[in-house]
């Protein structure tokens, strides 16, 4: 079992321009673009999104940049447009209870229908009550019933002047008030003076009339009141028959424009006859004071007192679905109780807090009510209460807007609102990433119930011509969308190889569509700036260049210590119990490879395998197991020499930052196998790959990374022909190298070697047959094996005479005596 070299084209996928199909991107911008590589996820949305029962809402897991949200926004939008238009909805005044307002649906344009009509009929009376209420024969009937009363008045009251003139007194009235004066015997008033003058007789004699005169004052009172009673009576009726056909005529012509069967119309007819009621008995607002009358505060409130009757008549209009075509599709980015549920907005007067109807606003939910409503997760659980608010919602389907007052600071809530409950029908399509997704399973068993359609997009998917040419229509519709320079073919076929780096495989393509339109934007760029019109090879080369010096400082630095000394890397020659391994810093928004070395080694002793870094806690649980794997491997490898007398080591040098994985066990096991043989291994090849416990060699992440920084570290120090890696040979379809690498391989400045199994590998690096191939026996002093067992055996042989020296000798001496007692010779 030998390594192999890998030739140039076996280190990337190259795409020949030609067999895509078409000249220019333009050639594309008008053919649909599909679901690329996202076969399984839209099968699953157009489920969920057609299915009509309760929980069967659906939630969107994959990475950010998968196109997640805009294709479910369009998937949303296909089948709202097979949809009916859901109801318009209203809120209005209850005037039996007005903190309780109603709600009302209506079919879609109907609710604005029934505001206009509202708000027109509200301003037509202000006008039509008042002049008919000064119509001619309004005004005659009028005066004929004040007729009739001063009439029967006037008859009474002459009575009673006479019951006072035959008494001695005169009666007259004053501001409505009756005043009657004492008169002499020639009929003129008398003073106070001239009343105390009068004898005793006298005077009692007059009190008796005035007793008497004030009783029948108290009689004549208590006739007319029912008289005026029934004059108001007469008069209101009078005013209820004139005006009412006139509010009956504009509420019939709103009942005969809602056309449409409608669901709540027992609802609706019951309000329009709470507003005819209150418009007719409240007639007296709609009569302004007489011409010649001053203003004052009386006329001021009657103009308040109508402006807010007629204020409760107006209508609501909370969703209005006139302009639709089918059902709301509504995205919702910034999720708040307030804005979700809806709220009741609160306006400060005279240091209280008041609303009424008009002050309910609705939230997305109500919005979206016969639809769809797009939520992200993480803004959900971002908002303390807004999840639990939400699961309650999804219990019942009913929403309830609360009234927000009360966590409102400062002044009080005048009247708190409870709106009426509404039933919601929605469809709720909730985006969040993997992790999310399943720790909201186990937090919360209750959404499975609730979101029982899983919408699954993947990552990568497998490359076929037909993804190409889909990728190069999703390119095409990027350049029209932002205005961009159209592609040529040679630049699509760039991308798409970046595409395939990005997935780290040659089969598949990422489904991170979100790189590939910053990557177009980016290289479009590069093209208007040499005032080009079309993007070629060199512009999307020259935008990943300019991308990876905008974020390769830390790299660079790191590439400067490896230069000025200060990391010790070395890149020629042979060295016993030391290697290079190749690592991956992942920084978020960059990642890059990096060699560290690591070094082994071996003493005689019982201590087994040290892992220097697990004891110092630096080590993830990854790399810990794959150190114990390795453990396992060399045991098993030296089983036939059980136990073994050793004690290793082994340390990642320069590292303080902690190491986490299992690719450098392969390195590891060089490192140590070095040290054991005796024989020293080439530092110009660096290792990565993990292990299992045969030995075999597993492929690793991040691999094109770790060649190149590899790679970038040998050209610093200068390539003479020497220097590579070894990669596991599973991950030779994941290769995406650059093309600097590549070119350096072609000259033969640099190699690419592949290893399967472990014993080809320090066969490689020592120059020397391993003799541990699987299922051959170990033979010859001349392997790696055999020089590695000889040390285990110095090692074994070392340990007796070490444990022979420290056990006592037998002899004649001193037998050790009882407690006082002698010694004897």
């Amino acid at each position: 079992m030998t390594t192999r070299l890998l030739a140039p084209h076996e280190l990337r996928l190259r795409i020949a321009p030609e067999s895509l199909g078409f000249v220019s991107t333009a050639e594309l911008q008008d053919q649909p673009l599909p679901w690329i590589g996202q076969e399984r996820a839209q099968a699953a949305a157009a489920f969920g999104l057609a299915m009509e029962q309760p929980d069967y809402h659906l939630f969107v897991l994959g990475e950010t940049g998968s196109g997640r949200s805009t294709l479910l926004r369009q998937a949303m939008q296909d089948a709202a447009a097979k949809r009916p238009v859901p109801p318009d909805l209203c809120y209005l005044h209850d005037f039996d209870a007005p903190e309780h307002p109603r709600a009302l649906r209506l079919p879609a344009g109907q609710g604005r229908q029934l505001r206009q009509a509202m708000a027109e009929m509200t301003k037509a009376l202000q006008t039509e009550i008042p002049k008919r209420l000064a119509a001619p024969d309004y005004k005659a009937e009028v005066e004929r019933i004040e007729r009739d009363w001063h009439a029967q008045e006037a008859q009474a009251f002459a009575a009673l002047d006479a019951f006072a003139e035959a008494r001695h007194f005169r009666l007259t009235r004053e501001d409505g008030r009756m005043v009657f004066t004492l008169l002499g015997a020639r009929g003129q008033p008398l003073t106070e003076e001239e009343a105390h003058a009068l004898p005793r007789e006298r005077r009692a004699a007059i009190e008796a009339a005035e007793q008497e005169l004030r009783a029948e004052i108290a009689r004549f009172l208590d006739t007319m009141r029912p008289l005026e009673l029934a004059r108001d009576e007469a008069l209101a009726k009078l005013r209820r028959q004139t005006i009412a056909p006139v509010v009956e005529r504009h509420l019939q012509d709103i009942r005969r424009d809602l056309k449409k069967q409608i669901k709540d119309a027992v609802k609706l007819g019951r309000w329009l006859d709470q507003i005819e009621r209150e418009i007719l008995d409240k007639l007296d607002l709609f009569e302004p004071a007489d011409a010649g009358a001053e203003p004052g505060s009386a006329e001021e409130e009657r103009k308040a007192a109508l402006e807010d009757l007629l204020a409760h008549c107006r209508v609501n209009l909370a969703v209005d679905n006139a302009d639709r075509s089918g059902a709301p599709v509504i995205v919702e980015d910034n999720p708040q109780l307030r804005s979700l549920f809806g709220s009741v907005e609160y306006q400060a007067e005279s240091e209280m807090l008041v609303a009424d109807f008009s002050n309910i606003r609705a939230g997305s939910l109500l919005q979206a009510h016969g639809g769809f409503l797009l939520l992200h997760l993480r803004d959900l659980l971002g908002d303390e209460g807004l999840w639990e608010r939400l699961r309650r919602f999804l219990r019942s389907s009913r929403l309830q807007i609360e009234e927000g007052g009360a966590t409102v600071p400062g002044p009080l809530v005048a009247i708190a609102l409870q709106p009426e409950p509404v039933d919601v029908e929605v469809k709720i399509v909730l985006i969040g990433s993997v992790e999310e997704y399943y720790a909201l399973q186990e937090g919360d068993p209750e959404t499975s119930r609730r979101f029982r359609v899983k919408v699954d997009f993947a990552e990568r998917f497998a490359a076929t011509p037909e993804t190409y040419r889909a990728s190069s229509i999703f390119v095409a519709r990027s350049c029209q969308k932002h205005g961009l320079p159209h592609f040529g073919a040679a630049a699509v076929a760039l991308l798409l190889e970046q595409s395939h780096r990005e997935a780290e495989d040659q089969r598949y393509q990422s489904a991170l569509f979100a790189h590939t339109e910053a990557l177009v934007l980016e290289s479009a760029a590069q093209c208007r700036a040499r005032s080009s019109t079309l993007v070629e090879p060199p512009d999307v080369l020259a935008a990943l260049q300019a991308r990876t010096l905008r974020h390769n400082y830390p790299e660079q630095q790191m590439h400067e210590s490896i230069a000025d000394g200060e990391r010790l890397i070395s890149v020629q020659g042979a060295t016993l119990g030391q290697i290079n391994a190749l690592t991956q810093i992942d920084l978020g928004d960059y990642r890059f490879g990096f060699p560290v070395r690591i070094t082994a080694r071996t003493y005689a002793g019982h201590e087994g395998l040290l892992n220097i870094e697990r004891e110092v806690d630096m080590s993830g649980p990854i790399h810990d197991k794959g150190v114990l794997i390795l453990h396992s491997y060399l045991m098993s490898l030296f089983s036939h020499m059980a136990p073994l007398a050793l004690h290793a080591s082994i340390v990642f040098e320069q590292e303080y930052s902690g190491i986490e994985g299992d690719s450098a066990s392969c390195a590891e096991l060089y490192a140590l196998l070095s040290a054991l043989s005796g024989l020293p291994l080439r530092q110009g090849i660096a290792v990565t790959g993990a292990l299992n416990q045969r030995g075999e060699v597993l492929p690793v992440g991040g691999i094109n990374e770790k060649i190149e920084g590899w790679f970038r570290t040998c050209a610093h120090a200068g390539l003479d022909g020497t220097q590579g890696v070894l990669i596991p040979a599973r991950n030779q379809r994941h290769l995406m190298l650059e093309h600097e690498v590549l070119q350096a391989v072609e000259r033969g400045q640099f190699h690419i070697h592949t290893v399967e199994h472990v014993s080809a590998g320090i066969a490689l690096l020592t120059g020397v047959p391993s003799g541990m191939a699987p299922g051959l026996e170990p033979s010859g002093a001349a392997t790696v094996l055999a020089r590695a067992e000889q040390t285990l055996l110095a090692y074994r042989r070392a340990c007796r005479q070490a444990m022979t020296a420290l056990r006592p000798r037998r002899g004649y001496g001193l037998r050790a005596q009882p407690p006082n007692q002698g010694a004897q010779g």
